[in-house]
């Protein structure tokens, strides 16, 4: 019997209310890659306020059109290199050599060309771009999962693109079947 080297690819980790840590309090977390090796994900609900898309682009010197162009939100992404870009998106758009399908629906670019694609009014059909990565090394999210820091769940699209970030925490733990307002502020096992 075999067991699955990437069990938690592709889902969602729920930050429990007794999150020590403040940079994932009330996080919701897409996890790109989980395995032997350690886990990667991106926080999908917690907007950066002081970054436009279009204030990003400038920076990078991407030109913007008059018309058709799209805007997505900037995300804070986690605390790992926090001055790297990664888009999560629908599957419908992939870039040669730069990008990583984590599953049928959902993939992950970090190029340039994406970025260009969104600004022209291309691109993926759906998507938001993070500004870093939640990163675990080797056994250390599965201690936490155990430690009751996170709860785990499936994706849903309306969670990962929709733009209500203030109720994506709410609607993942209602898509597990938990009611936020009956979950305590402390940890415990029972």
């Amino acid at each position: 019997m075999t067991t699955d080297p990437t069990p938690l690819t592709g889902k969602l980790l729920i930050a429990m209310p007794a999150m020590g840590d403040p940079r994932f309090e009330r996080s919701v977390v897409y996890l790109c890659a989980h395995g032997e090796d350690g886990a990667m994900g991106l926080i999908v609900n917690k907007p950066v306020t002081e970054l436009r898309f279009g204030d990003l682009l400038e920076q990078l010197g991407i030109p913007r059109p008059e018309k058709g162009a799209r805007d997505i939100r900037v995300h804070f992404g986690g605390p790992v290199e926090g001055g790297r870009g990664f888009v999560l998106h629908s599957s419908d758009y992939a870039a040669d050599g730069g990008t990583l399908k984590i599953d049928e629906e959902v993939s992950m670019t970090a190029t340039l060309d994406i970025l260009r694609r969104i600004a022209s009014g291309g691109g993926p059909r759906s998507s938001m771009l993070a500004l870093g990565y939640a990163g675990w090394g080797p056994g250390q999210l599965e201690a936490e999962i155990a430690q009751n820091a996170w709860l785990t769940g499936p994706a849903r699209s309306e969670i990962l693109f929709g733009r209500a970030n203030e109720h994506k925490w709410n609607a993942a733990l209602k898509a597990i079947g938990v009611d936020p307002q009956g979950l305590s502020s402390s940890a415990g096992h029972a």
